[in-house]
């Protein structure tokens, strides 16, 4: 991931975190969300939609509202999720 990927999503994960002002959050740029899923092994079609039913499916299994969307809350769960997986590989070297 480059460095400008890289702050796009750890910007919108912060928002996450902190939380947004009244204004919609913004989505984390879909080739960042690609790769971040890339990192569980999950390949991602290249249509808007697939990456759409991916990001949803994701999000019910993280307790999330399945909207479809990577924001801030969703894209936080992404990278703590990756940093858990690449910790669990970790283990098994």
């Amino acid at each position: 991931m480059s460095a400008r990927g890289m702050f796009s999503v750890v910007g919108t994960a912060v928002g996450g975190l902190i939380g947004w002002s009244d204004e919609p959050a913004p989505a984390a740029d879909p080739a960042d969300v690609r790769e971040l899923f890339l990192r569980f092994g999950v390949r991602v079609g290249p249509e808007e939609a697939d990456l759409a039913a991916v990001v949803a499916r994701f999000q019910e299994h993280a307790g999330l509202a399945p909207d479809g969307v990577a924001g801030p809350e969703t894209v936080h769960a992404l990278v703590r999720y990756a940093d858990q997986m690449s910790g669990l590989r970790g283990l098994a070297a």
